[in-house]
């Protein structure tokens, strides 16, 4: 049973999280190379903006922030299941080399098979869900041991293995291809959000709707996959279907977002973190937390991005990166 206390803690937290997201999309619609006055916002969402400033507004800033928030609850729920199921706090679908899996076959698909305009948008989080879950077992395989079971320190170290194996194979990819297809790659590689329109809302939304439930459904089994495997089987868990389980629903929330973000690290492993750090390590009270902070991160990473430096700015995935690498590190040495 959870403390009455803790619950009230973990709404006060959502509460402030929701107003912080709020604030910042406030911020970011103002915000942007064809600035946008904030007196004229509101008149603006129920239409009575001139034709620029609703084209600025429905055709430019809000799709993307909305890819933004939904890519970012993705990573940050992708990272607290695999943090869960390998008992590793340093887990990341970006440093274990899951994002690099999807990167990869993305990068296939975008060079070498024929982009059809009204499918390739909902193609896309497919081919990234397939490379990421070939890698995902891949890594699984090798760092699973027969008489000790999975190993955590082993699966982080294969993951930065196979993730800068699979950037390098990428570069590769590209250094003989047409230079508009090696801008978009290198864009990907670098975090650049590149899905900015209400079709790739359309494409991310449906997994999401889907995952979120399943994964809150799952928590009290994630709880127990936390601890020890004798403890996990000796109270009826099946502890390698579940893994399995809620492994694939990691890989398909990370490539899901990847697939229209690009190459983002850190989101998955700051905001599970930051949440265990707020409200304990319950799964059930920390990763609604966890989401609308993952949410507001990249959000909060791609309005500071895009508004530095003009005319292109800086990737989310950079801005994200100086954030996240020394928190890594500071987490590193303190396991």
């Amino acid at each position: 049973m959870i403390h009455p206390a803790l619950i009230r803690k973990q709404r006060v937290i959502l509460f402030i999280s929701l107003l912080l997201i709020l604030f910042t999309i406030f911020i970011g619609m103002g915000l942007g190379a064809s600035s946008l006055s904030y007196d004229r916002l509101f008149p603006t969402l129920i239409g009575n903006g001139t034709f620029k400033e609703e084209f600025v507004l429905f055709s430019i800033r809000l799709p993307r922030i909305f890819i933004t928030l939904l890519a970012g609850m993705a990573l940050a729920l992708s990272g607290s299941i695999l943090q869960g199921i390998t008992r590793n706090d340093l887990a990341d679908p970006g440093i274990i080399g899951i994002n690099s899996g999807a990167g990869f076959a993305i990068a296939i698909y975008f060079l070498f098979f024929p982009i059809e305009v009204g499918s390739f948008v909902y193609l896309i989080p497919l081919v990234g869900f397939l490379g990421a879950i070939l890698t995902a077992c891949l890594i699984y395989l090798l760092a699973y041991n027969k008489t000790n079971g999975l190993q955590p320190v082993n699966l982080v170290l294969i993951g930065v293995g196979f993730s800068i194996a699979l950037s390098g194979a990428m570069i590769v990819l590209i250094s003989s291809a047409d230079r508009t297809k090696v801008d978009f790659i290198a864009k990907w590689l670098n975090g650049n959000i590149w899905g900015t329109d209400w079709p790739f809302v359309l494409a991310i939304l449906p997994w999401l709707i889907i995952l979120i439930p399943f994964t809150l459904y799952k928590a009290n089994r994630l709880n127990l996959l936390g601890l020890s495997e004798p403890v996990a089987i000796g109270v009826g868990v099946s502890v390698e279907k579940e893994r399995i389980t809620l492994l694939v629903t990691a890989v398909a929330l990370a490539a899901t977002a990847v697939s229209v973000t690009g190459g983002i690290t850190f989101i998955g492993l700051m905001a599970p973190h930051i949440a265990k750090a707020l409200v304990g390590p319950r799964n059930q009270l920390f990763i609604p937390v966890a989401l609308l902070l993952g949410g507001w991160l990249l959000l909060f990473a791609d309005t500071i991005g895009r508004n530095v430096l003009e005319p292109s700015g800086i990737p989310a995935g950079i801005v994200v990166s100086l954030i996240g690498a020394p928190y890594f590190v500071y987490l590193l040495l303190k396991k």
